[in-house]
């Protein structure tokens, strides 16, 4: 499976494809730009003219308050869309930045559109975006209600999930090349928290953390221990037929 095929195979959990579909949506998917660690891909009140496409890397919408303290709002995982309606507004209200490595895809407006006028295609992006406000809807549950070691736990569980459905996933284990700062900005707490929570799951033999690689000893402890219900997520149409 090439990399571009990471946003067919997601989108094909919401809706199947054609054939041609798939060439036509594959043919958007280039050319590949890389772009390093710790860097903006758009700022807030930028002036947006497409969509970015994440191919391979960690990215995350953020905002910047007083202090220069972040609060993350989404990580980004191969397969997913830079806010796919940003390309309507005159200025964006949040940041988006690359927490590894990643290859991009930078789809223009006028593509956009054109990839729209397809029936399927548009109804794949429309659910996709759904998701992606049922997952921040998510998060703030996790972060207002959760205790702290349960919103990691769910994130961990999340993020299982999400990665599984684009075939990054083997073994229950997968790769988090983000640092715990990056959670900690996630979740908010501190970085000192964030370390005892992930030794906390570690003793409870839920998880093995290790070279930015997380193991899920116990997928069926961990999603009970954090109250994780994948429902918000909404991948139980990849149990449909693709279409042919």
């Amino acid at each position: 499976m090439t990399s571009s095929n990471l946003l067919v195979r997601k989108l094909e959990g919401f809706h199947p494809f054609s054939a041609d579909d798939r060439k036509f949506l594959e043919s958007h998917c280039r050319p590949l730009h890389e772009i390093p660690a710790k860097h903006d891909i758009i700022r807030e009140g930028d002036t947006p003219d497409g969509v970015v496409l994440i191919l391979s890397g960690f990215a995350c919408r953020y905002k910047l308050i007083a202090g220069g303290r972040r609060q993350i709002m989404a990580f980004l995982v191969p397969g997913d869309f830079c806010d796919f309606q940003v390309f309507v507004l005159k200025h964006m209200d949040h940041s988006i930045g690359t927490l590894s490595r990643c290859q991009v895809v930078r789809i223009k407006r006028e593509a956009i559109l054109l990839l729209t006028e397809r029936p399927a295609i548009a109804r794949a992006f429309w659910w996709a975006s759904l998701v992606d406000a049922a997952t921040l809807r998510e998060w703030l549950v996790n972060i207002g209600q959760r205790h702290a070691e349960e919103r990691i736990g769910h994130l961990l569980c999340e993020l299982l999930v999400r990665l599984e459905a684009v075939g990054l996933v083997r073994h229950n284990a997968y790769t988090l090349p983000i640092s715990q700062i990056d959670l900690a900005d996630a979740l908010g707490v501190s970085v000192v928290h964030t370390n005892r929570m992930l030794m906390a799951l570690r003793e409870y033999d839920l998880v093995e953390l290790a070279a930015r690689e997380v193991v899920v000893k116990d997928v069926e402890g961990l999603k009970s221990f954090s109250d994780f219900n994948p429902n918000y997520l909404h991948l139980e149409s990849r149990e449909q037929p693709s279409a042919i």
